[in-house]
């Protein structure tokens, strides 16, 4: 469950609180946030429903203003839209560089556009210099912009020398002319095209021919081929820059797809996590709450209608007074109709009190068995929790098996210990008295009596070992009859306590199936 606090099983059925605490603690922050993510969920659900059907009116009056001002900005572009007022006469841009085709197109819409300003950032971005020399290098500058500018006033006269004025019409596209265009079908049009194209290059070549020789040919054709070749590497890259564009939308549309699809994946999965815990929770306790919810959304229909009706009843009645008022002068008998339609307003309207007063009742107790059913833990929650337990009895009694098997052998092999000393300490006795004893008669009798006593009482004491084993054993016996006893025990609670599940389930069943008859 990724807790931050470790806890292990000893402390739990120690009663360790200092360390079960903070684990509390943050079960019950855990539970608390995931009621809130599943408020924000709802909410949000909620909210989107209700834009799909529904806007604010500050949405519309948005919109409206939308419009107004589209309409603004595309009738300004319309007005202010560029005008030519010159034309590059023929020939005239051949010989020219890019930079110089640029400011030239600009002139032919009336634009002035000067180097100097770019001249000056490159000269401001090559870095700074020092204060002795700030002086001489800003004459400098000053001087070389004077000169720039007398450069780009010959450069603008020498372009405008190969422009022509435009008349007031030329340039423009009548409706007449555009509507003949589109007349004209398509496949024609390039027959047309083509041919134009065709006799043009025979009428040029015959030109060539008759004013220039070969090599003005041949110098003219590489040109003409240059220039097809520029233009079909501008074709190619406007084209890659196309695939571009076409590609990265590519991308976007996948991985808006992809969102859509892990986002409809988690709703799949939580509605399924919402059916399964609606599923295990009380059968009855979630029939009476759907009966209430149906109730509460009866008793809000029924209240909509009844408001729909009152209001649609009082504008007629207002509509006949007015009629009547107009039609003729207030009289007595309008008087006590319009009393009539007092009272019988001031009746719908307690009448609607006492229906929302009962409305209200209804959702209180709607909301008392929420809170109830969050309350009590679901079957699965308590199956959890049991097994839980269980795995945690079974480490602490491995756990408690394991160190009770240490403490045995530790015990085993200190009496071990404690015998084979003694056995030492005896042949290290008899080793130094074997000399002394074999020296006479009477010390060798009486070594042997000694060495008689002392296996007189290994033999008792081998009698005692022998009758304590046979205890243990007696003991071990008489405990594996009880364990045996004790597993049968808990095999026949486990087999009742299936059977009393399955009795519940039926029950539950025979249960939900009379409701269903008395309902129906």
């Amino acid at each position: 469950m990724k807790c931050p606090h470790r806890l292990e099983p000893h402390q739990i059925q120690g009663l360790d609180f200092i360390h079960i605490f903070p684990v509390i603690q943050w079960l019950v922050k855990r539970a608390i946030e995931t009621r809130e993510e599943m408020g924000d969920y709802v909410r949000a659900f909620s909210i989107s429903q209700f834009q799909k059907s529904h806007t604010f009116p500050e949405d519309k009056e948005l919109l409206q203003k939308k419009d107004k001002a589209v309409k603004a900005v595309l009738d300004v572009l319309e007005v202010y839209k560029p005008e030519r007022k010159y034309r590059r006469q023929r020939d005239a841009g051949l010989h020219l560089d890019e930079e110089s085709r640029v400011h030239s197109t600009l002139l032919e819409y009336g634009r002035r556009y000067g180097f100097s300003k770019r001249c000056k950032q490159n000269k401001e971005d090559e870095g700074k210099i020092s204060m002795s020399e700030a002086v001489p290098d800003a004459i400098a500058e000053v001087l070389e912009e004077d000169n720039l500018q007398a450069a780009e006033e010959m450069q603008i006269k020498t372009l405008m020398t190969s422009m022509a004025a435009m008349a007031s019409g030329e340039g423009k596209l009548t409706a007449s002319a555009v509507g003949q265009i589109v007349e004209l079908q398509s496949e024609e049009i390039k027959l047309i095209a083509t041919e134009y194209a065709e006799k043009q290059l025979e009428l040029s070549s015959e030109e060539r021919s008759e004013r220039y020789g070969p090599m003005q040919q041949q110098r003219r054709a590489v040109f003409s081929l240059n220039k097809q070749i520029q233009q079909k590497v501008e074709q190619l890259e406007e084209l890659k820059v196309k695939h571009a564009e076409v590609k990265a939308c590519n991308e976007e549309a996948k991985r808006s797809l992809l969102e859509a699809t892990e986002h409809s994946v988690k709703l799949e999965s939580e509605m399924k996590s919402l059916e399964e815990i609606e599923e295990q929770a009380d059968s009855g306790l979630m029939e009476t709450l759907r009966a209430l919810v149906m109730m509460n959304e009866n008793l809000k229909q029924q209240e909509q209608q009844f408001r729909t009706h009152c209001k649609e009843e009082m504008a007629r009645l207002q509509q006949n007074i007015e009629e009547i008022n107009s039609a003729s002068g207030q009289d007595t008998e309008e008087e006590e109709r319009s009393q009539l339609i007092d009272q019988q307003h001031n009746l719908d309207r307690e009448r609607l009190q006492k229906i929302r007063l009962l409305m209200a009742r209804r959702n209180r107790e709607v909301a008392i068995l929420q809170r109830k059913i969050d309350e009590v833990p679901s079957r699965a929650e308590l199956t959890q929790y049991q097994k839980r337990f269980i795995e945690l009895y079974s480490q602490v009694s491995a756990t408690h098996k394991e160190t009770k098997q240490f403490f045995t052998l530790y015990n085993t092999l200190d009496d071990k210990k404690l015998y084979l000393e003694k056995e030492v300490n005896l042949l290290n006795s008899i080793h130094d008295n074997f000399q002394q004893a074999m020296s006479s008669a009477a010390a060798k009798d009486q070594f042997l009596r000694q060495m008689e006593q002392i296996v007189e009482g290994i033999k008792q004491s081998r009698i005692k070992m022998e009758k304590k084993k046979q205890e243990n054993k007696m003991r071990r016996d008489q405990l594996n009859d009880e364990y045996l006893e004790l597993l049968d025990k808990q095999r026949l609670y486990f087999k009742t306590v299936k059977d009393f599940k399955e009795e519940c389930r039926k029950n539950e069943m025979l249960l939900s199936k009379l409701r269903a008859k008395g309902a129906s």
